[in-house]
């Protein structure tokens, strides 16, 4: 035998080991009860892991077929869900989050983002962020943000809010996908 083949066969076996430690390192954790790292892409096509979790991540429901063409957010009124779509791009749809709307819903109907803040004051008194606003509507402003504070509490019923909160991840995704004139489409 050649030096050529013994040095193949050497590598072939060690690329088996590596192989199979990694096959039962990945299995012992399912097997101990731990949670893996929750994957999330972002916009720009970017991996992103967060810790383990005690709670499951909720499972996005599919972009509503009634969400129209083209690069678009999708804010869904039944599901409080925001979907980021770009066509041009695999997977289409860059990502999908649940938010907690204000107490005012916007219309069913497409806009387009007209004003942008970086950081502002919430209805609620918070600090926000990522403040990305789309429509308006019987003296209601309608956008999406996240609090600096993480927070996303109901929004109280008394008040004419129409601030969609998001996490502060979601929000600089969204931030990042949705800058002035991109369309937003609100579905039931």
């Amino acid at each position: 035998m050649g030096p050529g083949v013994v040095v193949t066969g050497l590598t072939l076996g060690a690329l088996a080991v590596v192989s199979l430690l990694a096959f039962q390192a990945n299995g012992a954790q399912d097997r101990a009860g731990g949670a893996k790292p929750t994957v999330t892409t972002t916009a720009t096509g970017t991996a992103t892991a967060s810790a383990p979790s005690a709670t499951p991540t909720p499972v996005a429901p599919p972009l509503p077929a009634t969400s129209g063409t083209g690069t678009r957010v999708v804010y869904s009124i039944g599901s409080h869900y925001v979907w980021l779509v770009d066509p041009k791009k695999s997977p289409q749809v860059a990502a999908a989050f649940q938010v907690v709307p204000g107490s005012v819903e916007p219309t069913p109907g497409s806009y387009a983002v007209y004003s942008r803040t970086p950081t502002g004051t919430g209805a609620d008194g918070r600090q926000i962020e990522h403040v990305v606003r789309f429509a308006q509507q019987n003296g209601v402003v309608f956008g999406f943000g996240a609090a600096v504070d993480g927070a996303m509490p109901t929004a109280d019923p008394k008040a004419k809010t129409g601030g969609i909160r998001s996490g502060r991840a979601e929000g600089q995704l969204l931030w990042d996908f949705a800058p002035k004139d991109t369309k937003v489409v609100v579905v039931a």
